[in-house]
């Protein structure tokens, strides 16, 4: 039985697990190993978890598929607060291709109505194959960005876009 429901600080250290299991497969054929090591460090380390949780305000779900987790999203309100930014959203992949992404979307969209959002941004790299999902999704493409993230790394990310 598939189950989405709001993480707590409790399950930062499934968040932790799924995205060291999830990001290697997803990125590697983008970024550098050196890359991808700083960035999961940086983003799933239970520290930097922990902070998004409490002190950035980062709503997480988790999706489970018979009580074991197989992916996890995060969003929170722009300071205009009728916009949310989809902060992640991840499933293993042997989950992908289950309509369990859409779920999620669905999920964190009806919540995000409840506060009045107009609409809901994410940032994807540009050469993610997730581009095409979010576009079926009815994302649209604003801009293309290029974040430095440190270490002398940047993100190639296109800012996407659904009004609700």
């Amino acid at each position: 039985m598939i189950v989405i429901r709001r993480a707590e600080i409790e399950d930062m250290p499934a968040v932790h697990d799924l995205a060291y299991q999830i990001w290697p497969s997803a990125y590697g054929g983008i970024l550098s190993k050196a890359q991808l090591d700083y960035m999961l460090d940086k983003i799933y380390s239970l520290t930097s978890l922990e902070h998004q949780f409490h002190v950035l305000k980062h709503n997480f779900i988790i999706v489970s598929a018979d009580e074991i987790p197989v992916g996890f999203a995060a969003y929170s309100p722009h300071e205009n607060a009728d916009v949310y930014h989809l902060n992640k959203i991840y499933l293993l992949n042997g989950q992908q291709g289950k309509n369990l992404g859409k779920k999620m979307l669905d999920y964190i969209i009806e919540e995000i109505k409840k506060s009045g959002a107009k609409a809901l941004q994410l940032n994807v790299n540009r050469y993610n194959s997730a581009v095409h999902f979010y576009e079926k999704q009815g994302f649209k493409i604003i801009r293309e960005e290029d974040i430095d993230i440190g270490e002398g790394f940047f993100m190639n990310d296109y800012l996407m876009e659904l009004k609700l």
